[in-house]
């Protein structure tokens, strides 16, 4: 087992999901709530992650952030490092490859919030940083919670964009899907077998807590409104 492979995957994933869940909140609300032209457009730029090969994604990603173009170059001189084949570089593309993920949950739960709790809680004087973060954000929690497993479970199992943006750096960029792939090429199966089973067990448990802990919110929110 790969203990350093599996914690970095861990930390990336807990990283990415910190950093992601709030933009995705206030992104999955303005999606939401708003009518705009050209939202059609915006929402399929969403989704493109899900259709395009990670390797894709990972490609133009690296050719981007790489020290041969101005932004790469630029980032550099700002952060004093590279972002290829660094942690930091994995949290970009980890951010970038799960904005679906973490957004289209979210927007639903926002458009299932009935438009007349807003109205009520306007009507009541509440403000909407208030009437936000104590009668929607409650609401959606479902969605937010399904976004956060979505994208953790996710991360930890990535391959195609990590492998293309970090390479294969011991302690820096290695995770546990890219230790599982050296494993099965040097034909460790007993290793192999063992990590993957490990990703097996933890994506069907945290899929089976996040289910019933959904379906346990939304009955209280049910109960609440009886």
């Amino acid at each position: 087992m790969d203990w350093e492979a599996l914690w970095l995957s861990i930390k990336l994933s807990t990283v990415t999901v910190v950093i992601l869940i709030p933009m995705a909140i206030f992104a999955g609300r303005f999606l939401a709530y708003r009518q705009f032209r050209g939202k059609s457009w915006l929402e399929a730029l969403v989704m493109v992650p899900l259709v395009l090969p990670p390797t894709v994604i990972g490609y133009y990603l690296l050719v981007g952030l790489g020290s041969e173009s101005w932004l790469g170059q630029m980032l550099e001189q700002l952060l004093g490092q590279q972002l290829v084949f660094h942690f930091s570089g994995l949290v970009i593309a980890s951010i970038l490859i799960n904005i679906p993920f973490a957004v289209q949950p979210i927007q639903r739960a926002f458009e299932a919030v009935p438009e007349d709790v807003r109205d009520a809680a306007a009507c009541c004087g509440m403000t909407g940083p208030k009437a936000f973060f104590k009668i929607e954000l409650p609401m959606v929690w479902p969605g937010v919670l399904t976004a956060m497993v979505l994208c953790f479970s996710h991360v930890l199992g990535e391959f195609g964009v990590v492998l293309m943006m970090g390479g294969n750096i011991a302690g820096e960029t290695k995770t546990i899907a890219i230790s599982i792939y050296d494993s099965v090429q040097a034909f460790d199966f007993a290793s192999a077998g063992n990590m993957s089973l490990v990703l097996l067990l933890f994506a069907v448990t945290v899929l089976a807590l996040t289910t019933s802990l959904s379906r346990r919110i939304g009955g209280q929110h049910v109960a609440n409104r009886r």
